[in-house]
């Protein structure tokens, strides 16, 4: 393979975009946290039902085995389907981003 090849190979797949580090990745269907890539069904229903159901997980995170963790995961895997969620979670990303913004 030659070079040329090689870097239009790596830019295809990146296509000049920044890596995401955390949310979903609409194009392959996958939840990205950090390295990890975890596939996200694809009916419609069955992500619904997998984010209520981290939700509601999360609100018994004082159990064992579950964890307060699944609290924003289940909203992240219901913002890809619903825009109220998708509102909400993008008005804490930029409320967070501001917050974190060093001042001057």
């Amino acid at each position: 393979m030659t070079d040329q090849a090689r870097t239009t190979e790596n830019s295809g797949r990146n296509g000049g975009e920044k890596a995401r580090r955390f949310g979903i990745d609409p194009s392959r269907r996958e939840l990205v946290i950090g390295s990890i890539r975890i596939p996200l069904p694809r009916s419609r229903l069955a992500r619904v039902g997998l984010g209520i159901g981290l939700i509601i997980g999360g609100c018994l995170g004082f159990l064992p085995i579950l964890g307060f963790w699944m609290l924003p995961l289940g909203f992240v895997v219901l913002s890809h389907d619903l825009s109220l969620v998708r509102r909400w979670r993008r008005r804490f990303a930029v409320w967070w981003t501001r917050r974190r913004r060093p001042a001057g």
